[in-house]
């Protein structure tokens, strides 16, 4: 763990803040050391809820990087990543993440409480379902 690329993340996340947005931010760090790429979160002022820094370096990571080079890399990032960035980091191939704040910890910070989860019912129609999926996965 590096802790100047740690406080690097909990900059960004101030620099989101300042310029309007919620207050995350991120850095990717390849094999090597160096910081491929440092992005804060813009869902506000892009008006796009899906604008977090984790998921936007991994999708710069999954255009940008061999495979071989992403399952080097580090992440730094302010706070650990929510379930849409987590899944997106599995598909990136970045190595491992390194977090400041945990989700709980964000949680306790926050006064008006959590995101609400959504209902979900499922699964049904498997052997309709498994059709177009059989095959696919080697």
């Amino acid at each position: 763990m590096n802790e100047a690329h740690l406080r690097r993340a909990i900059e960004l996340a101030g620099e989101a803040r300042e310029s309007g947005n919620p207050p995350f931010g991120s850095l990717l760090v390849g094999p090597d050391g160096a910081v491929l790429a440092e992005e804060r979160n813009s869902c506000l002022t892009d008006d796009d809820i899906t604008a977090h820094p984790e998921l936007k370096l991994a999708r710069w990571a999954a255009r940008n990087l061999d495979a071989d080079t992403a399952a080097g890399t580090t992440m730094y990032t302010s706070c650990e990543p929510c379930g849409m960035c987590g899944g997106a980091l599995a598909r990136s191939g970045i190595g491992q993440v390194v977090f400041a704040l945990a989700t709980r910890q964000l949680n306790g910070l926050k006064t008006t409480g959590g995101f609400t989860d959504v209902p979900a019912d499922g699964p049904h129609l498997y052997d309709e379902a498994k059709v177009p999926v059989e095959g696919y996965y080697p």
